[in-house]
């Protein structure tokens, strides 16, 4: 016997937010654009995001909102799902509940186009990022606490360093990660015991110091360890 919806039902409509980061300067970025939809937000910003499409995955929707919204390629990001924002008034507009994901790339992988600001989409440091648009705060806040736990016992920090780099460079990557100054010495000698860095046949050099050894991770897998 086929059943009969109540006339009443309404549905949800589904979205993605993307909280994309970056490293540059030994700081985190994270890629937010322009929000203007009177007379809730106006001249405002927010994290790329948008509508699913009938025929799209919510995987599939991020990629598309990374790369029109964004304007980053997707295909260079590592992006994965962190969480479902449902909460009942989260969009002003109506009933829409959000699948927000994970976004990460290192800044040496950025074209110069997409590191550039523009009026519409801009990097901002993670720090700074405030006041934005429904509840991009409470998406941000849950993206950066992700990434600064993941990063003590994963090697995901490896998909926002570019490909080669030096223990000083990485030591400085976790600190922004994890927001506190690391012992240096103890960071070094812990970070080599792990077995996740492959040493390169060459050496960084310039600067006032003498050349730095080249380190790249020996996997692009992300795997469990103990760094912090």
């Amino acid at each position: 016997m086929k059943e009969h919806l109540p006339q009443e039902l309404k549905f949800a409509i589904l979205a993605t937010d993307v909280a994309l980061f970056t490293l540059r300067d030994d700081e985190l970025y994270v890629r937010l654009i322009a929000v203007d939809r009177p007379p809730h937000f106006v001249n405002s910003r927010g994290l790329p995001g948008g509508l699913l499409r009938p025929t799209e995955t919510a995987h599939e929707t991020a990629e598309r909102q990374l790369r029109d919204k964004a304007l980053v390629n997707p295909k260079k990001v590592h992006l994965e799902q962190l969480y479902t924002f449902s909460n009942i008034d989260r969009d002003r507009r109506g009933r829409v509940v959000a699948v927000a994901y994970l976004g990460l790339i290192p800044w040496e992988s950025l074209t110069e186009e997409e590191r550039a600001d523009s009026r519409d989409t801009y990097w901002v440091r993670a720090k700074t990022a405030k006041k934005l648009a429904n509840d991009h705060n409470d998406i941000l806040g849950m993206a950066l606490e992700r990434l600064r736990s993941r990063a003590t016992y994963t090697t995901l920090i490896g998909k926002i360093m570019p490909k080669e780099f030096t223990l000083t460079e990485l030591e400085k990557a976790y600190e922004a990660l994890v927001g506190k100054n690391l012992d240096k010495r103890n960071f070094r000698k812990k970070i080599l015991k792990l077995g996740i860095l492959s040493p390169l046949p060459h050496k960084k050099s310039g600067g006032r110091f003498r050349p730095a050894q080249l380190y790249k991770f020996a996997s692009a897998k992300i795997d469990e360890i103990e760094v912090l």
